[in-house]
């Protein structure tokens, strides 16, 4: 087994080649053996990993958002599409009138889907970033990017913006998720 020597602050430590080390911001270290499991009190202290729950949870909660925006349409539009939900409406013909799709309300789920589609990579991929240690300057610029793009997408589809800002904030987002997924490819490679 090699050894190094790993400097921290003004403390010179031998480490082996086996162990991760990182120097926190308070000053304590965080050593994990390989194929170990860092405590969730490790990954909290973690800067990246800080940085990977505030943005998924910014991310995930404009997700969550939008199920009320849609359920706003609905209400708002009268177009619902399961028998139950017209029944205060009335019983028969009357109720059946309710039961339709309304473009604004499509317009809507569409986003929804779309966030989906590629919040849920983000939320795996981006964990699987936040563990490969890269560093925060790097980690923070792939969140707010995401987040960002995220946030644009949806102003461009609830507003309409015309295209291609849609399309690009979609490219973006997907590209900041596909450069995380090539940077843990890269870093954990055990084929």
């Amino acid at each position: 087994m090699k050894k190094r020597k790993c400097v921290n602050h003004s403390e010179i430590t031998e480490v082996s080649t086996f162990d991760i080390v990182k120097v926190l911001p308070n000053q304590k270290r965080l050593s994990v053996r390989r194929g170990e499991m860092a405590k969730s009190t490790q990954l909290i202290d973690n800067e990246v990993f800080r940085a990977y729950a505030t943005y998924t949870a910014i991310v995930l909660l404009k997700m969550m958002l939008m199920s009320l925006v849609t359920a706003y349409f609905r209400i708002t539009r009268k177009a619902f599409v399961n028998p139950e939900d017209v029944a205060s409406f009335g019983k028969g013909e009357s109720a059946k009138k309710f039961l339709r799709t309304d473009p604004d309300v499509e317009r809507v789920r569409r986003g929804h889907l779309n966030d989906l589609e590629n919040i849920v990579p983000f939320v795996g991929i981006g964990l699987l970033y936040a563990l490969s240690s890269p560093e925060l300057s790097t980690a923070l610029l792939h969140f707010r990017i995401f987040t960002g793009a995220r946030i644009l997408h949806t102003f461009a589809y609830l507003i309409p913006l015309p295209q291609p800002g849609r399309g690009l904030s979609w490219a973006v987002g997907y590209a900041v998720t596909f450069s995380m997924a090539y940077n843990v490819l890269k870093t954990a490679w055990l084929l």
